[in-house]
């Protein structure tokens, strides 16, 4: 008889002994507990198989983290849900942030278990590096830049020296003229400006042609927008100021894949002013173009910005890079500015000096657990979300902080924030006037990284593909044995996570307070970027 053909009763048997002689792993399989199954699993594992490889053990190690951080995730998600169905006596904004800025286990003036972690990713900074690899990189990223620069300027030349030659009004106006002196009225004919001009009517230099001379005489700067919208922060601005007209204009670079590009003006050419501070309502100079100087634009006046960008009153475009010896060259002939204004703008200094020295103290060890607290705090405040706050609500923040800021010397802050004499000021701009901020060298390394993790440029990135792409190996801490690189990838994980609105994505806001807190306790600019270089790779 077939075995195939069999019951069930019998079949079982008789395909056991018909594969115990072809394998010898059969005969070692206990029959009756294939037939009991159903009472008692038993894992069979064969013997005398090969040890996995490394390559599937990460790959084992990989699907295992996933797979705890995803759980993880949902297991927040869930109780968050649980918690927000539970009514509250007193506002949930308020209790959430007393719990980020105090911490879990203690109060403000002792280090928390999170500003113990949040210090850990301080340890990049003794890392050792392949400096040779790092000046080919950086010298690799030189010659980028300057190619790019190269571009820019090539395009502003084109659309000042061609484009607006042929597109001048002026081209119509005298062609205009002479038909109608020479037209009779009941022609038929259409005005010049109903048809196309051909190349024979069109004059190769108006009364406004600029010439490349002309243009030469320029200071070239790179700008960033100061914001927290984690796309617009990320735009590649290169922006010129002429000296021959006290114009300028600044233009966007963008790069799509490797080998497409495309460069758009994003600020017309014109004349401006500035639009806040002492010096609101004069016209940009010379003077006021150096590297960390912030260049004010209403966003009214721009019909081309996008959308994210005039919900703001204000555009503030900060200059990280400048010409330098373009700008000495062109100093020397230029208007000094208002002795008054620079000794008002010396004593503003000052005040907000006198403010960060005295909170220096209460950040030090905890910047990022106070600075990432402060800013969710006033996210959460935000309701409108325009960036813009109360002055009372400020009061609220610096009470809760624990910031204690004289009456007066808060009054004196808030006279130098408030220069559109509005109600409001944005949060921004009071939380760089109370604590500071790093500089333009050490912000640049901070979009770096987010711009790699980013690959989507949404200005979000989720956690999963942080943990991705974080790594831990040269931390000393795992060199040295005395941790492992899960350890301290949790760590850092755990405190970025405290510092976020929402527990499975990160924005760019969020990034840059959490680094902007490891910066503040760091004096040396070369260990920071350390800090960044290492476990990220750029």
């Amino acid at each position: 008889m077939d075995f195939w053909t069999m019951g069930n009763s019998e079949c079982l048997p008789t395909c056991v002994s018909y594969f115990s002689s072809h394998w010898n792993w059969v005969p070692r399989l206990d029959l009756g507990s294939l037939i009991d199954s159903d009472d008692e699993d038993q894992d069979i594992i064969p013997e005398n198989l090969p040890a996995p490889s490394s390559k599937y053990k990460l790959k084992y190690q990989q699907y295992n983290t996933e797979m705890k951080e995803g759980y993880k995730q949902y297991s927040q998600r869930n109780s968050e849900k649980t918690k927000s169905n539970v009514p509250h006596p007193e506002s949930p904004g308020i209790k959430i942030d007393d719990k980020c800025v105090q911490g879990k286990e203690s109060s403000v003036d002792d280090l928390t278990t999170l500003d113990r972690k949040a210090l850990l990713q301080q340890g990049f900074a003794k890392s050792p590096c392949n400096a040779q690899h790092s000046a080919r990189k950086s010298n690799a990223e030189v010659v980028a830049a300057e190619k790019k620069k190269r571009t820019v300027a090539e395009q502003v030349l084109i659309d000042h020296l061609s484009r607006a030659v042929i597109s001048d009004p002026e081209q119509n106006l005298t062609l205009e003229k002479q038909e109608s002196a020479c037209v009779l009225p009941d022609s038929k004919v259409a005005p010049l400006r109903f048809r196309k001009r051909t190349l024979h009517e069109t004059k190769i230099k108006t009364q406004s042609t600029l010439t490349e001379n002309v243009l030469s005489h320029k200071v070239q700067f790179d700008g960033r927008i100061i914001t927290r919208n984690g796309r617009d922060a990320c735009r590649e601005l290169i922006g010129f100021f002429f000296t021959h007209d006290q114009s300028l204009t600044i233009y966007e670079y963008r790069q799509f894949g490797k080998n497409r590009t495309n460069v758009l003006p994003f600020i017309q050419k014109s004349i401006y002013s500035h639009q806040c501070g002492r010096r609101k309502g004069k016209q940009y100079q010379v003077g006021d173009f150096y590297t960390g100087a912030t260049l004010t634009f209403l966003s009214s006046d721009h019909p081309g910005l996008p959308e994210s960008i005039k919900k703001s009153i204000l555009l503030r475009v900060r200059i990280t890079n400048i010409d330098q010896m373009a700008l000495d060259s062109l100093k020397t002939a230029s208007v000094e500015p208002d002795d008054d204004i620079i000794c008002q703008e010396a004593n503003d200094s000052l005040v907000l000096k006198a403010i960060q020295d005295a909170l220096k103290e209460k950040l030090h060890n905890r910047g990022v657990r106070i600075l990432t607290g402060l800013g969710k705090y006033f996210q959460q405040l935000d309701k409108e979300g325009d960036g813009l706050l109360h002055k009372s609500e400020f009061k609220q923040a610096l009470k809760v902080l624990h910031f204690e800021i004289s009456e007066k010397d808060f009054e004196s802050l808030w006279y130098i924030l408030n220069g559109n004499d509005n109600d409001k000021v944005d949060y921004g701009e009071f939380k760089r006037a109370i604590i500071g901020e790093m500089n333009e060298y050490r912000k640049s390394f901070v979009r770096k990284a987010f711009m790699k993790l980013d690959f989507n440029k949404t200005g979000f990135v989720s956690v999963i593909d942080i943990s991705k792409c974080y790594c831990a190996k040269k931390h000393p801490q795992v060199a040295s044995g005395h941790s492992t690189e899960e350890a301290i990838k949790s760590s850092f994980l755990e405190t970025l996570r405290e510092s976020c609105s929402k527990s499975d994505e990160v924005s760019y806001g969020e990034f840059e307070d959490y680094y902007e807190g490891l910066s503040i306790g760091m004096e040396n600019d070369e260990d920071f970027v350390n800090i960044l270089r290492t476990p990220w790779g750029i």
